[in-house]
């Protein structure tokens, strides 16, 4: 490989060669007006993402004052430019008092969840959780333009708890088809969504962003399968073990795709400032496909592993990682690594559902092509680059 940089658009050449900005046009965005973000989950793996793309001082659409709320003290690798709120946007009245009192939020991201037992807690849980903040800026910020809303490819399949029950969209997934015949809580926040932004008279518009698995990096995110398959690996090397797929035959061998955690930023960005994208969901991909078989070998490679022979059958990682936790901790002891608990940094039921998926999963972009979008990421290079910016932070060796 030529380069290790990402082969996104133009280079942001105050970044060293490492941070991109993607090929978008300004369009419509009204360069020099001042916007005001508002990122609930800025601590996430997107909403990090946001954070620093939008105080960039060459921010798309820019320039840009950032709000950022999430549940937890303030950590120290938030951007210094973002004014921080703590805030659990379940209780309605710590929300109204944290965000009732923002007078000036013009653009509010949403890009948080909460994981309930079940579907139906996660629609009661979500629900309230993204209504409490939408009404509290409302009321206060009489300027708000635009409600970003980030789902994702469930869109498409349905609720983890109805693998296998509810017929899903042959690929690729396409924006505009009708809602699937079950309950889910994304139905449920585009309906929020939707109603508020009815109920302003056409003052207010709206994008819904649609990406499938996340390749990115956060502390105690739910949903991180990247660093879940590398401490996976570790734990393997750690105890002498070739590093042998766990998951199914038809997911190690079809083609899948991915969506770079930045390049979700990216388009989030661009459909809140760019007319044409406005007042519909875009589906948020890399724009290639990836065979998790091939990635296997890199990140074999990567850690000096042999890849184990694959017997056709995989097993559940959440039964055999269970009680692993004194040799991840000898691990972090062996590469003098960051002290994280296993189940902090790993998160076995979800590698168990990602990695035996039983139907392909590629959703089309071309709608965000066809109105100007023109980011994108290579898929491989973004699976690496999640190692490196593990190791950088001394989670991983």
């Amino acid at each position: 490989m030529a380069s290790s940089a990402r082969q996104t658009g133009r280079l942001n050449p105050r970044a060293g060669g490492t941070h991109h900005v993607a090929d978008t046009h300004q369009g419509g965005a009204q360069a020099g007006e001042p916007k005001v973000a508002l990122i609930l989950g800025v601590t996430g793996i997107v909403g990090n993402y946001l954070a620093e793309l939008l105080t960039r001082p060459d921010a798309h659409g820019g320039p840009w004052k950032v709000y950022g709320v999430a549940r937890r003290p303030r950590p120290e690798w938030i951007p210094a430019a973002v004014e921080y709120l703590q805030a659990d946007l379940l209780d309605r009245e710590q929300t109204q008092a944290k965000l009732g009192a923002l007078t000036d939020v013009t653009h509010f991201f949403w890009t948080t969840w909460v994981q309930g037992k079940d579907e139906k807690e996660n629609i009661e849980l979500n629900s309230r959780m993204l209504q409490n903040p939408l009404d509290a800026v409302q009321s206060s910020s009489k300027n708000l333009q635009h409600i970003v809303l980030q789902t994702g490819g469930k869109q498409y399949t349905g609720p983890f708890e109805l693998i296998g029950k509810v017929e899903p969209y042959e690929s690729p997934y396409v924006e505009d088809v009708p809602r699937l015949p079950c309950e889910q809580y994304y139905y449920n926040q585009e309906d929020i969504v939707l109603e508020v932004v009815k109920k302003s008279g056409g003052r207010l518009t709206y994008s819904i962003h649609r990406p499938t698995i996340i390749f990115g990096v956060s502390a105690g995110n739910l949903m991180n399968i990247v660093g879940t398959v590398a401490v996976y690996a570790l734990i393997c090397k750690q105890e002498g073990k070739k590093l042998v797929w766990p998951g199914s035959d038809f997911t190690y061998n079809r083609l899948f795709d991915a969506s770079d955690a930045e390049l979700i930023a990216e388009q989030e960005i661009w459909a809140s400032v760019e007319p044409q994208a406005k007042n519909q969901a875009l589906n948020t991909t890399n724009g290639d496909v990836f065979k998790w078989k091939k990635l296997w070998k890199m990140m074999a490679d990567r850690f000096g592993m042999e890849v184990g022979e694959y017997s056709g059958e995989g097993v559940k990682l959440a039964e055999v990682m269970n009680g692993k936790d004194a040799v991840w901790e000898e691990v972090v002891k062996r590469y003098n690594l960051e002290p994280t608990k296993l189940d902090k940094i790993a998160h076995w039921w979800f590698a168990d559902i990602i990695l035996n998926q039983i139907d392909e999963n590629v959703s089309s972009m071309n709608r965000s092509k066809e109105l100007g979008f023109l980011g994108w990421r290579n898929t491989e290079r973004s699976f690496m680059e999640v190692l490196d910016k593990m190791k950088a932070n001394k989670l991983i060796p």
